[in-house]
């Protein structure tokens, strides 16, 4: 008997299209709702915001059998659904698999196959990577009024796609080499390839204070891209003073009345031209210098405030939702127990040639060390590591 299914989402949400295309790729039916059409918002609030103990707000939020999960992950998934493509496993040793999906992976795609290069991608979040959830990308070249992140990602994913890349979204856990191949493990079971490409980025950074793990989606947010839109007319705080932090703020003024946004230092860290931006939006960001975030506070369902000490004196800033952008982390969790090197700050080492230490494995984009953590660096980067790599299978061809 088929599941009753539904998928509560946006046109404007990178993840929602994310679930839908794995759903539609699984051929699972499912019945979708726009959030964005006012019946069908609260009715979302009503199940997500005020029905269950977690309180969630944010999308997508599937309902599998009347059973609920706000930002549903793979695995998730497949504990409650039949995909059929866990019952086919992939035997076939392709010539690169890619892991990662963003803009570092989806160039070095673009060259690989255009050389004929059997090439498949792992992605377990969005296509596009964090460019995809940006709202607006000012200083990619080549687009002279920019171009939406969003826009960006799908673009670079088309152009992969039109010359033969195929994208698998799933999650790499491990990888080694056995027998001269570099073999994977991933949430679709074992993958093998002549060569590899780790390219999986960064996520966002945590603050490590009390009521942020408790509030998670119910008011304390990573990316405003994704969860802006349910702050309408609401009040807001935005913790960071760098880049991404003073783009945010100034793309959340289009659903709040009012942002505080909470600098740990005495200056903005973001570029000057940012900063002037900025200015422009003074009648509804307030910037406090010198303020550390303490503790999220809320009333067990959702946030309330944030507990700051500004200047020495403690502070409560009353808030509907919390937006934290300080800062990134390299995602490289699952080369633990690898021999691939990392940095202090866990990084992938690699020579001149993007190789990592282990043979067939290269790495690039904001996942290696000493990367500029630049959409344009990264994309070059990508076309780099295609070429060494094409270098790399014609040696072991011969």
């Amino acid at each position: 008997m088929a599941k009753e299914v539904i998928v509560y989402g946006a046109d404007w949400c990178p993840s929602c299209k994310r679930l839908i295309e794995k759903l539609n790729t699984e051929g699972i039916a499912f019945e979708y709702r726009d959030v964005e059409q006012a019946e069908i918002g609260n009715e979302h609030l009503g199940i997500a915001g005020n029905n269950i103990p977690e309180g969630k707000r944010g999308i997508p939020t599937i309902v599998v059998d009347g059973e609920m999960q706000v930002y549903p992950d793979d695995e998730w998934l497949k504990s409650r659904l039949d995909f059929t493509s866990d019952q086919t496993p992939d035997t076939k040793v392709h010539d690169v698999v890619m892991v990662g999906a963003g803009p570092a992976s989806l160039a070095a795609a673009i060259y690989t196959t255009r050389e004929d290069l059997d090439t498949v991608l792992y992605e377990k979040g969005v296509v596009g990577g964090l460019a995809s959830i940006t709202d607006w990308v000012d200083n990619y070249p080549g687009y002279p009024d920019g171009i939406s992140g969003m826009d960006l990602g799908e673009n670079l994913r088309k152009q992969a796609e039109r010359f033969g890349a195929q994208i698998e979204l799933g999650e790499v856990t491990g990888i080694k080499t056995a027998d001269g191949l570099v073999e994977l493990e991933t949430t679709d079971g074992p993958v093998k390839a002549k060569a590899a490409l780790v390219a999986t980025g960064s996520d966002y950074k945590r603050l490590g204070v009390p009521g942020e793990d408790d509030y998670y989606a119910r008011g304390v947010h990573f990316c405003a891209t994704c969860d802006g839109a349910f702050y309408r007319d609401k009040r807001l705080v935005v913790v960071g003073g760098g880049n991404s932090a003073v783009q945010e703020a100034m793309f959340l003024t289009k659903f709040a009345t009012k942002i505080d946004m909470l600098v740990r230092g005495d200056k903005m860290r973001a570029s000057e031209v940012l900063q002037h931006d900025l200015e422009k939006f003074k009648d509804k960001i307030t910037v406090h210098f010198n303020t550390s975030t303490d503790e999220i506070v809320g009333d067990g369902k959702l946030v309330t405030g944030v507990k700051g000490t500004k200047n020495g004196k403690q502070e409560l800033f009353e808030t509907d939702g919390v937006f934290v952008f300080i800062g990134l982390k390299p995602n490289t969790g699952f080369l633990a127990g690898t021999s691939v090197e990392l940095d202090d700050i866990g990084l992938i080492k690699t020579n001149d040639k993007l190789e990592t230490a282990i043979p067939g494995v290269f790495a690039a984009g904001d996942v290696r060390s000493g990367a500029t953590m630049q959409i344009a660096s990264a994309i070059g980067e990508g076309a780099t590591a295609a070429l060494r790599i094409r270098e790399y299978l014609e040696e072991l061809a011969r």
